[in-house]
């Protein structure tokens, strides 16, 4: 049984869905509308709903501690460079235009 099947249709839950990158290619993935990863984008609606692994948090803390900014710079520059970045954006602008 899904958790899709527990709520009737006033109740229902609506994840939306995004464009995203996997490597260089573009992908089709959800953003949370509920559960634990509420606004986060998925590739599995079931993942808004997963309890959190508790290692790779605590090992993600770590990094981002020791490495944010040089993290955020580098983030920056691919969003900017990177061809299937620049798409994705796009396609997204798009669709909230709708």
């Amino acid at each position: 049984m899904l958790l899709r099947e527990l709520y009737t249709e006033s109740d229902s839950i609506e994840e939306k869905q995004v464009w995203a990158r996997r490597g260089k290619n573009v992908v089709r993935k959800y953003r949370c509308s509920g559960g634990r990863r509420h606004g986060r984008i998925v590739a599995k609606m079931s993942q808004c709903y997963a309890a959190p692994d508790a290692k790779k948090r605590a090992r993600m803390k770590i990094m981002k501690a020791k490495l944010g900014s040089r993290i955020a710079k580098k983030t920056k520059r691919t969003k900017r460079t990177n061809p299937a970045s620049i798409r994705v954006s796009r396609l997204n602008k798009m669709a909230r235009r709708k």
